[in-house]
């Protein structure tokens, strides 16, 4: 999963989609424990925009992601639709569904197993698995769902995705577990009558899959142009890692660097922690709303 949430909202909650009224494209790129030979490495790109007519946002997002050096590949391709509501003149709702297609594929030839290995000196002994006759690629639909509550300053937000848990497997059923995420923040103020007003947001972040939980905890602060970042990340076994993030916003664009600080026990596997970098291009469109109704997560 990307560090930078909000910085790839599409990725996070179909809900999102059309979120920022005016077209935008996003574009992420995470290398996550480069110093072990740049084994998980995960793209995405993602263009979304508010359409009038149809009451809601569309969006399309491209994902891949790359693990054990090229071994296993999988790829991600989605449409989305947002539809959203005015509650009231103080809070407003979206509702999202993600339509997409999964294609998942593994290198065999580059695989070790178990019955390669000699106590003494290693991967030195052919497998007798039936590689010749496994499948090397999985493909199958993919649907989720998200919704977004929000008012001027406060947000939260619930996303399940692989509703249908659909079959992954190459050798026999294995189903891929629904993932929930549910996410939450504010917006505060401080000297809101200057002219570079000064915003903090703290923010929780929680994901689950299967028996997996994780906890993402921290505060954005944003003076001018210039934000900055500190997250916390936990299971609930183990401390896994800080993040810091720094980011340049402008009318047309913003731009963020961020990097996870190993702290769980690989940190001394000299992983050389996580980088992240994501780009956000935002496109002029003929009206653009001015009220709080134009969602105000943070940037990051």
């Amino acid at each position: 999963a990307f560090s930078q949430f909000y910085a790839n909202p599409l990725y996070l909650n179909p809900a999102f989609a059309g979120s920022n009224d005016c077209p935008r494209a996003n574009l992420n790129y995470r290398d996550q424990w480069p110093g072990i030979g740049r084994t998980y490495v995960t793209t995405s790109a993602s263009w979304d925009q508010h359409i009038n007519p149809i009451g809601g946002g569309l969006g399309v997002l491209v994902a891949q992601d790359r693990a054990g050096a090229g071994n296993l590949n999988t790829t991600h391709l989605a449409l989305q639709y947002s539809y959203k509501l005015k509650i009231s003149q103080l809070f407003a709702v979206k509702a999202g569904f993600e339509a997409a297609y999964r294609m998942i594929n593994v290198d065999w030839g580059d695989m070790k197993f178990g019955d390669q290995i000699d106590a003494q000196y290693g991967f030195i002994y052919p497998t007798n698995e039936d590689i010749s006759n496994y499948s090397k690629s999985s493909s199958f639909p993919d649907f989720s769902a998200g919704i977004l509550g929000y008012s001027e300053n406060i947000f939260f937000g619930f996303a399940a995705h692989h509703l249908t848990m659909p079959n992954q497997g190459f050798i026999s059923e294995s189903q891929l577990p629904t993932k929930i995420t549910v996410h939450a923040g504010g917006n505060i103020v401080l000297n809101k009558y200057s002219q570079n007003s000064f915003t903090i947001s703290p923010n929780i972040l929680y994901q689950g899959q299967s028996e997996f939980k994780q906890f993402n905890y921290g505060i954005y602060a944003k003076k001018g142009p210039i934000v900055g970042g500190i997250w916390a990340r936990n299971s609930l076994k183990n401390f896994d890692s800080f993040i810091i993030m720094m980011g340049l916003v402008q009318e047309t664009f913003k731009f963020g660097y961020s990097y996870d600080i190993t702290l769980s026990n690989l940190k001394n596997s000299n992983t050389l922690g996580a980088h992240e970098l994501s780009f956000t291009l935002f496109m002029p469109c003929k009206s653009k709303s001015k009220s709080f109704n134009t969602l105000s997560c943070p940037q990051f």
